[in-house]
């Protein structure tokens, strides 16, 4: 039995997955800190594997998505010291199986690959993938497992975010949704505008992704929902066919086996 360790640096949080060959047997969230040193790195790393009684070194393999890169060579550093073993970091040379048919290449983050990846080998057919995370994030495949590019807007968090530190009178609210659209109270009408908002944009993106993707039949095209706000926003949105959160740790294990066989 192989046991990889998938590590997914991302803006906001850092998310961690154990599996036992092809089952994710644990996950980990962490924040994103910059500023700690290769050994506080590795101190957070370890004590949250051992939370759930996993040591770091009986992983076999590790695997890393990152589109922070002050952390990626941290990590990397960090992981191989714990684990014993020199992580595949995804980047170019790394063998991916998909097409890219973006202006450049490098410019695509490595998570979305990983993700049309993941989505590709999980559903199959003409795909559209949206992260809800520190952005929300359009991605587009074609039906043959080509990533033909996607689409980038602000993410809730960060809205809301700059709406407290950019007006006088407003607070901070939880991104939850209210019992109703029309806000009777200032705090409901910030949520009814995020989560209500948000859902009507996220919407009327699939319903062009779709059109674009497969003009004669967007109706036969697959919407899959992740990131770490996806299950909220399941709950307003009924494009969704599929919310899948470890869409990115899973797509770490495809890569990982498509570069050790």
């Amino acid at each position: 039995m192989t046991s990889l360790l998938a590590v997914d640096i991302g803006n906001t949080n850092i998310t961690i997955g154990a599996f036992d060959d092809h089952e994710l047997t644990a996950t980990w969230r962490l924040a994103t800190r910059e500023t700690r040193t290769i050994d506080e790195h590795a101190w957070a790393l370890q004590g949250v594997l051992r939370s759930k009684n996993v040591e770091p070194d009986s992983f076999d393999a590790v695997v890393i998505c990152s589109v922070v890169p002050p952390l990626t060579e941290a990590y990397s550093e960090a992981l191989s010291t714990l684990t014993g073993h020199a992580p595949l970091v995804i980047g170019p040379g790394v063998r991916t199986g998909i097409r890219i048919h973006y202006d450049r290449t490098q410019d695509v983050g490595a998570d979305r690959i990983v993700d049309a990846i993941a989505a590709h080998h999980l559903y199959g057919g003409a795909l559209v993938i949206v992260d809800i995370g520190t952005a929300t994030v359009f991605d587009a495949v074609t039906a043959e497992g080509d990533y033909i590019g996607g689409a980038i807007a602000p993410g809730l968090q960060i809205a809301a975010d700059a709406m407290f530190r950019n007006t006088s009178q407003l607070r901070r609210v939880e991104l939850i949704a209210p019992d109703r659209v029309i806000g009777r109270s200032t705090v409901a009408s910030m949520q009814s505008g995020f989560v209500f908002g948000f859902a009507e944009l996220i919407e009327g993106m699939i319903a062009r992704f779709k059109t674009e993707l497969n003009p004669e039949a967007p109706g036969d095209v697959t919407v899959v929902a992740t990131g770490g706000l996806a299950k909220l926003m399941a709950g307003q949105i009924d494009s969704f066919d599929h919310v899948n959160p470890d869409l990115t740790l899973i797509g770490l294990r495809f890569v990982h086996e498509m570069n050790n066989t």
